[in-house]
């Protein structure tokens, strides 16, 4: 006959392990979107870290939402990287309005300021916010755990949940800048953009969803995946350092630091935007190929998570920051990385 109390204690880990199991890729895709667009990168500062709360209402459940879509339509990362545009375009454009709203006092001058926009601003958020907010915590948060990377993470519950969550994040995330931070930090007038500019927005982000919808599931998207090779991780992780390093600091021209005097808005935009296209023509190549793997998958998250840890402290220079700071976000960026360096040694086991 068994033994009833060893049997009891035995399903307590399994019923715990079985909760981690389905709690965990949430959970930790609703801290690593903030913390590796913000914290990491310095944004989101020591001295100002509680404002990574609505961060998490915001950036986590809006990376969550995007992913759970994704897996339901059964498409791949392109529409997850438009999904992403879209996330990014809400909060730039609608949400917080940073990249409409004059950043004349907050910059050192109108550079890329036209029709209204925030031009260069805006191309640097787009960019940056769809893969390191989305793109680059999902894939790191699916190789944490691969065995539910193919698997729904919310249960209709759950999304409702979530939505509901991120519409008072962003509601908090509005209010908090238009009307507090511009106010009381800059010493600005609260803005409140036309209702066309709006509309233009929000017609802007269905177009995006809809496109993301619209576009072929799975890899389908990458193309023929038995034509070619992929580069070998450390050369994945080596280009995506020095693409993903160069975007980083490419909003200090947004700001109207470092640009060249003179320099046409024109020539900085098409820079921008082919060195966008770079990477995304290479990042499709590499990830149709048959070689396409998890220990490159980890390459990619990394290389592109040290451009983001290194291009904050150039931002961090030239913007300048106390010196709590300086010292939060190196202890915060070397505990990443050390922990990123440790996670690879699960991710080989799971090849």
């Amino acid at each position: 006959m068994p033994n009833r109390e060893h049997s009891s204690l035995m399903a307590v880990p399994a019923r715990e392990n079985s909760r981690w199991r389905r709690v965990g890729p949430i959970v930790a895709l609703l801290l690593l979107a903030p913390i590796i667009a913000e914290v990491l990168f310095g944004s989101t500062r020591l001295s100002v870290i509680l404002v990574l709360v609505p961060e998490i209402s915001t950036w986590g459940c809006g990376a969550l939402l995007i992913r759970e879509c994704v897996r339901r339509w059964h498409k791949g990362w392109q529409s997850m990287l438009l999904l992403g545009l879209a996330l990014a375009l809400a909060q730039e454009w609608v949400i917080q309005q940073t990249s409409i709203s004059p950043l004349v006092s907050l910059a050192q001058h109108g550079y890329g300021r036209v029709w209204g926009v925030n031009w260069v601003y805006f191309l640097w958020a787009l960019g940056y916010e769809s893969v390191w907010v989305v793109l680059v915590p999902v894939q790191l948060v699916e190789l944490i755990f691969p065995v539910r990377r193919g698997e729904y993470w919310l249960r209709t519950r759950g999304l409702i949940f979530a939505s509901i969550t991120f519409l008072l994040g962003a509601c908090v995330a509005w209010y908090g800048w238009t009307q507090r931070a511009r106010v009381k930090i800059f010493h600005m007038q609260p803005y409140s953009p036309s209702a066309l500019y709006l509309l233009i927005g929000v017609g802007a982000i269905l177009l995006l969803i809809l496109a993301a919808y619209m576009l072929p599931s799975g890899r389908s998207q990458g193309g023929d995946s038995a034509s070619h090779s992929a580069p070998p991780p450390w050369a994945v992780g080596a280009v995506i350092f020095a693409l993903g390093g160069a975007w980083a600091v490419f909003v200090e021209l947004g700001w109207g630091v470092g640009s060249l005097p003179g320099a046409p808005v024109g020539l900085v935009l098409a820079g921008g935007l082919a060195w966008a296209a770079l990477t995304f023509l290479l990042v499709r190549r590499w990830t149709s190929s048959v070689e396409w793997n998890d220990a490159r998958r980890f390459a990619l998250v990394f290389g592109g998570v040290l451009a983001c840890v290194l291009g904050g402290f150039v931002d961090y220079k030239i913007g300048g920051a106390l010196r709590i700071d300086w010292i939060g976000k190196s202890v915060f960026d070397a505990a990443a990385v050390a922990w990123l360096v440790s996670l690879r040694s699960k991710v080989a086991r799971h090849r």
